[in-house]
């Protein structure tokens, strides 16, 4: 098993700072970035490699490979998103395709969160999981939040956005356990996503995965602190959070 993170997106409501940088290179503390503090967890449970989906200014992605696999003791390898800044994630993800037969800890570029969401997706494989979401029951969600609806023993049932906070049973915090054994149906799954339409997250992949009858379990993370860094403001959260870690 392996790392992945997706950084190839534009980050744009955190201008100026995505001006010159993806937004997972953005620094949250000190001079460290998201992808830092990813990286650091992939380390401490015992990675060694992981892969990067690069796009929008890869350059820079690229300049810090060499320090960042210095630093980390973690072998990166740097994939190519070649529509960053046309199309939504649920492309980016399949661009990943062939690193998902080995394997893969997922995280999103801009989520700032503890290893602790890594250890309890490890401790959570087993049973025939083939796909394992990190999951927050606890923080009391909005309209902008990956809210999930889930049922007992037969897990996702809805991912989306768009749906009544309500009614949700969390939030997908943009970390995923994904086993080899997922990896050709999730890559079917996201591909007809993508074709369906370009906008559409990877999440709308999972989905799709669950509309055909496949399962898709979660792993509740408990009361932590985490963000999904999207604006300044949610910077600032991160910034704050950072630092602890």
């Amino acid at each position: 098993m392996i790392g992945l993170v997706l950084a190839a997106g534009a980050g744009r409501r955190l201008r100026p700072y995505t001006d010159t940088l993806p937004k997972a290179l953005v620094p949250v503390d000190g001079d460290k970035t998201v992808l830092d503090l990813t990286l650091a967890n992939f380390a401490e449970v015992g990675l060694t490699e992981a892969a990067i989906v690069v796009g929008y200014r890869k350059e820079a992605v690229y300049e810090r490979q060499a320090a960042l696999e210095a630093r980390y003791g973690i072998k990166l390898t740097l994939v190519e998103n070649d529509k960053a800044e046309e199309w939504n994630n649920a492309y980016s993800l399949w661009c990943a395709r062939d690193v998902l037969k080995r394997g893969v800890i997922l995280a999103n570029g801009d989520t700032v969160h503890p290893v602790s969401v890594e250890r309890t997706l490890l401790a959570a494989r087993g049973d025939g999981k083939k796909i394992i979401l990190a999951l927050d029951t606890v923080k009391s969600l909005a309209d902008e939040e990956m809210k999930v609806i889930c049922a007992d023993g037969r897990g996702v049932r809805r991912i989306t956005k768009l749906m009544d906070p309500a009614g949700a049973t969390g939030e997908y915090i943009g970390v995923t356990l994904i086993e080899p054994e997922a990896a050709a149906e999730l890559a079917d799954a996201l591909k007809a996503t993508f074709e369906r339409d370009p906008d559409l997250y990877y999440e709308d992949g999972y989905q799709e995965l669950v509309d055909r009858g496949h399962t898709v379990d979660v792993a509740p993370i408990g009361d932590i602190r985490w963000v999904e860094i999207d604006n300044h403001d949610d910077l600032a959260k991160g910034r704050e959070i950072a630092c602890q870690y």
